[in-house]
């Protein structure tokens, strides 16, 4: 199988949880993998102090985009300052991203955001709603985003009746 090579990979820094989020992740995504698992030696021990065996990085794959997961400790933590947009297609794959990542101690956000139980921030975003916001017509973009700002999780038949000018 030949290997993916991408010139930039998102590195997401963890305490200890590198390998369960790539697999959680794995599991959320279609066509997605778990490819290489990287443990810590003795080396370097008393740098970055975990455990000689335990998961020092993770790559994988989700639906073709390469990430590294590195367990590197507590010293940072995630923010909204980076999060990674998922384009849906319809309502249902809204639902169920939006389901899957709330999951087990997830956060609901408001606009289509929130946090998965790792603490990372995704943005569930029907690709209707990109459409809707850069067409031609102001008024109605102006509608639209006014509805979307009272959201959580996007409601697409709403985001189109807004769109048309009908009340949400």
């Amino acid at each position: 199988m030949p290997i993916i090579q991408q010139k930039i990979t998102p590195c997401l820094w963890f305490d200890t949880q590198a390998e369960d989020a790539a697999k959680f992740y794995c599991a959320v995504f279609d066509n997605s993998r778990i490819r290489t698992v990287s443990r810590y030696g003795e080396e370097g021990h008393d740098i970055h102090g975990m455990p000689a065996g335990s998961v020092m990085a993770v790559e994988f794959e989700l639906d073709g985009q390469l990430f590294s997961a590195l367990n590197g400790g507590p010293l940072f933590k995630f923010s909204e300052a980076i999060s990674f947009q998922i384009r849906c297609q319809d309502q249902a794959e809204v639902d169920d991203y939006w389901a899957e990542l709330t999951a087990d101690g997830g956060e609901e956000g408001p606009c289509g955001w929130l946090k998965d139980k790792f603490g990372l921030s995704w943005q569930v975003v029907p690709t209707a709603l990109y459409d809707m916001l850069t067409g031609d017509d102001h008024a109605a973009s102006q509608r639209v985003t006014k509805a979307f700002l009272q959201m959580k999780k996007f409601d697409i038949a709403a985001l189109e009746r807004a769109f048309e000018g009908e009340s949400v």
